[in-house]
């Protein structure tokens, strides 16, 4: 990408260190936190720019101490403002053996995308 392109906003791309689909104007990965390119001015942006938290939810879940093991999937289903489902997703699964816990949070990070 050129630094004078412009990016139109909400276009993709895939982070070359995890693989996850993030935003282009990204310069750090949401998903695992590495550097995309080296642009120290794009970095000093991404860590100034205001964002905000739109949704913070965290629940937990154990398996009490007896029974047979549970298994589990953590999906997220994301739906417009009609109601559509326009994505989703199994982000996890897994096991639970006796007194085992496990702890999910789903946030949604709102921001401006960096001024072209």
């Amino acid at each position: 990408m050129s630094p004078g392109r412009a990016t139109a906003y909400g276009k993709t791309r895939v982070c070359p260190h995890c693989k996850s689909t993030i935003l282009e104007s990204a310069s750090i990965c949401p998903a695992c936190k590495h550097h995309l390119r080296f642009d120290p001015k794009a970095v000093a942006e991404q860590r100034a720019k205001a964002t905000f938290s739109a949704l913070r939810v965290e629940g937990a879940f154990r398996h009490p101490a007896e029974g047979e093991p549970w298994e589990y999937s953590i999906v997220i289903s994301v739906r417009n403002d009609r109601g559509e489902e326009v994505e989703r997703k199994v982000v996890g699964v897994g096991a639970l053996n006796l007194n085992e816990g496990r702890t999910v949070t789903l946030s949604v990070d709102v921001y401006k995308p960096p001024e072209k």
